[in-house]
């Protein structure tokens, strides 16, 4: 006697759907689980573009829902500090008063601590923030930017 096992598109829907939810968790809930904190809390939550061209180097961080005060920057020797503070709802007196239905938006701290290959200038940096993206420009120190030597004909 043969049992049967039935195909059902339901199953692989699901099984997709969970893959997905884990996934999904993994990276932007529980980042710290998947890089062990080594950045700093909530690292992988405040990602960066960080480049250098020939008299700076440029950060780039998006800061959906904050605003300028929220944000703190420190430069220590070749270590780059960002502090950032989220806030929600859930905080405000009333909350307790409200029958909450799901609580998942991310609120609290994020720190990321980057180490600079470069000396830069950190007392002539400028931040601006537009649109929830913050821009950090650090020059690098007159030491650190390439020159140009002139060969000279010898004889």
């Amino acid at each position: 006697m043969h049992s049967m096992i039935r195909w059902s598109p339901l199953d692989e829907a699901l099984s997709l759907r969970q893959a997905m939810d884990r996934m999904f968790e993994e990276t932007f809930v529980r980042p710290s689980l998947r890089n062990g904190g080594a950045e700093g809390t909530r690292a992988a939550g405040l990602p960066i573009d960080l480049y250098e061209t020939d008299d700076a180097l440029i950060l780039k961080a998006r800061l959906p829902g904050m605003n300028p005060e929220d944000v703190e920057i420190s430069v220590n020797g070749d270590n780059l500090v960002i502090k950032a503070e989220l806030g929600s709802d859930a905080t405000l007196d009333d909350a307790a008063d409200w029958t909450w239905y799901r609580h998942e938006l991310f609120h609290g701290a994020m720190t990321r601590s980057i180490t600079l290959h470069t000396v830069v200038e950190a007392d002539e940096a400028e931040a601006t923030f537009r649109n929830g993206e913050l821009t950090l420009e650090l020059p690098k120190a007159e030491e650190a930017r390439p020159r140009s030597i002139k060969v000279k004909s010898v004889g």
